[in-house]
């Protein structure tokens, strides 16, 4: 299972949250098929953008807590300080898919900028 973790600034337009997802598939060779779940972090779940965007690939839209994002953030590949004094985590995107992939989940694809949104991809062999 892939899943999309998202992170982007308050408001963020479903469109760039999509494309933000598609670019991230794409750097891999992947289809959004293949995507089985959008996540972010509980702060970010009422994000219309984000809810859309998950609505429009068909596929779950999940929000990680505060204690699974910070147990995935150990697993993460990119650190933003700023991100990190906001969040509690280096890079959200990261963190949120990997928390929503699994414990045996590795990162797929590190977070791309695009926009005002990030998304990174995450992989496990459970589903969501």
């Amino acid at each position: 299972m892939i899943v999309a973790g998202i992170g982007c600034r308050k408001g963020a337009a479903a469109a760039a949250v999509e494309a933000a997802i598609m670019t991230a598939l794409a750097a891999r060779g992947l289809g959004a098929d293949e995507l089985a779940a959008v996540a972010t972090s509980s702060s970010k779940g009422e994000e219309p953008g984000i809810k859309a965007a998950a609505a429009a690939l068909g596929v779950p839209f999940v929000t990680i807590a505060q204690p699974e994002l910070e147990a995935a953030g150990h697993r993460i590949a990119t650190k933003s300080q700023r991100v990190l004094a906001r969040t509690g985590v280096g890079s959200l995107a990261e963190a949120a898919a990997l928390a929503a992939a699994g414990s045996g989940a590795q990162l797929l694809a590190q977070r791309v900028a695009v926009g005002a949104v990030t998304c990174a991809l995450a992989q496990s062999k459970i589903a969501p």
